[in-house]
């Protein structure tokens, strides 16, 4: 799968999603990683949030399927801000800005809360330049070990579209 979409593909299956995992997508953009996550779901729920109306809409459209049979649902807001019920086994950010540049303590303390009892973080990002993945994984490792969570694997390809990273982390 050449192209943009070859990182979203690659980042859904570094997180190996099992029929019944509950999912939570932070930043969902236009849904493209939610249809992908969605389609191996049965049983399970994926969430898909992000702080832009237009996103969301698309992402909604995108899944109508799935939204109408319960599979899938979506919400605008900012993560620290969002009130979710119920716990995630897996949560996905790929690209989300304020983990590899931000400060992101309030949002890391809003997924501890949601994600359950060995639940995994996925944090992915494709770099313009492929020299900084390693930097990357590094603030991104740091970031995380600082917040509660502790690092379990660095993935890291080189897809057609770029050198794209992807950083699993549990509750420490």
């Amino acid at each position: 799968m050449a192209g943009p979409a070859d990182r979203i593909a690659w980042a859904v299956e570094t997180m190996r999603v099992d029929p019944s995992d509950r999912v939570l997508e932070v930043g969902c953009g236009h849904g493209v990683a939610v249809t992908l996550i969605a389609e191996q779901l049965d049983g399970g729920r994926i969430v898909g949030v992000d702080r832009s109306p237009k996103m969301v809409a698309a992402a909604a459209r995108r899944n109508a399927a799935f939204v109408e049979s319960g599979v899938a649902t979506f919400h605008c807001a900012e993560l620290a801000d969002l009130d979710l019920t119920g716990e995630f086994d897996k949560v996905l950010g790929i690209h989300v800005p304020v983990f590899a540049r931000g400060e992101p303590a309030r949002e890391l303390a809003a997924l501890r809360t949601r994600l359950t009892r060995g639940g995994l973080l996925f944090l992915s990002y494709q770099p313009l330049e492929p020299g900084h993945v390693p930097s990357i994984a590094d603030r991104l490792s740091a970031v995380l070990n600082d917040n509660g969570f502790g690092v379990r694997n660095v993935a890291i390809a080189d897809l057609p579209s770029g050198t794209t990273l992807c950083v699993t982390a549990e509750i420490a």
